[in-house]
């Protein structure tokens, strides 16, 4: 059996996994990181360790390995064991086991286990593709130094001509700042000006206008009759319910339902249990609903009830 295999394929995807009775394997996600004395980058990656306080077994590599080898569990667990047994034995003699890409035990002086991770796979699959590289440092003083020693030598120079031309380029720059300075506060100038024209402009027009308004008279010759509407207010504390729904979607539907009928149905918010009501009509009487429950109950629904509720 390849345990070892079955193991590092589970790392990729648990942070944990318990070898049963021996110790369980556990990766630590750790951040990109740079030796500067070697100059070497190391990209995001896992990195391992082995506890053997953890030997509960949480069936993770028995079920993982029945289905690898399509055996049944206890078969796959009663392997697990086997091969226990034998990193026990190994263990006691003071050999050094070593589990491939994952890291290598061995007993201490004193009977505690020891592990040296492997440094050869990243278990980090979002690093996946990533390696680590090493980038020569960048020497930035030392050219300065040398920079600075040829000019105290007089290597470098500019020449007079080139000097002179330096110089009316720098007048010349001069120039076309003052002339750019001098056009924007012109222009400036300008658009402050041609501003304060319009907002004269603006007032007067609005004087004017507030002055027409003012001696203006409106005079209807044949005015239109008043229209009254009488508007059937839903009011009262008698409710024929028409029902009461868990999700307010439903209750809108009911509630269009309804009024498709010719009821004066409304919403009359939610009861004791949280559930959204509907009713046909609410009225001011206990005569008058009962009567409307009747006819409801005989034409519509049976299970149509009366609530009596004061509701604003």
């Amino acid at each position: 059996m390849q345990l070892n295999q079955y193991i590092s394929d589970l790392l990729y995807r648990y942070e944990c996994v318990t070898l049963p009775n021996f110790g369980a394997f556990l990766s630590h996600p750790v951040s990109a990181k740079i030796n500067e004395a070697t100059n070497d980058f190391y990209p995001p990656q896992k990195r391992l360790s082995f506890n053997a306080q953890l030997q509960s077994n949480d069936g993770l590599l028995a079920s993982y390995i029945s289905e690898v080898e399509n055996i049944p569990y206890e078969a796959a667990t009663r392997k697990i064991e086997t091969q226990v047994s034998q990193l026990k034995s190994s263990l006691e003699k003071g050999e050094t086991i070593e589990f491939k890409n994952i890291g290598e035990l061995s007993t201490s002086k004193e009977g505690k286990v020891m592990f040296a991770p492997s440094e050869t796979l990243n278990y980090l699959t979002e690093s996946f593709g990533l390696a680590g590289f090493v980038s020569p440092s960048i020497e930035r003083q030392a050219h300065q130094a040398i920079v600075e020693k040829l000019e105290a030598t007089g290597a470098i120079a500019l020449s007079p001509t080139r000097s002179k031309f330096n110089q009316y380029m720098k007048y010349a720059a001069i120039a076309v700042l003052a002339l750019g300075l001098s056009g924007s506060i012109g222009s400036n100038l300008y658009l402050t000006q041609i501003e304060r024209q319009n907002n004269l402009a603006i007032d007067t027009a609005t004087a004017t206008l507030d002055n027409k308004i003012q001696e203006a008279t409106f005079v209807i010759e044949n005015p239109l009759p008043a229209v009254m509407v009488n508007l059937k207010k839903q009011s009262g504390n008698f409710h024929v319910v028409a029902g009461a729904f868990r999700i307010e979607a439903n209750c809108n539907k009911k509630l269009n339902q309804l009024k498709a009928l010719g009821f004066n149905a409304r919403k009359i918010g939610k009861n004791r249990f949280g559930l959204h009501q509907v009713v046909y009509e609410s009225f001011e009487t206990r005569k008058e609903a009962e009567k409307a429950l009747f006819k409801i109950r005989k034409a519509q629904d049976r299970a149509a009830w009366m609530l009596i509720k004061n509701i604003p």
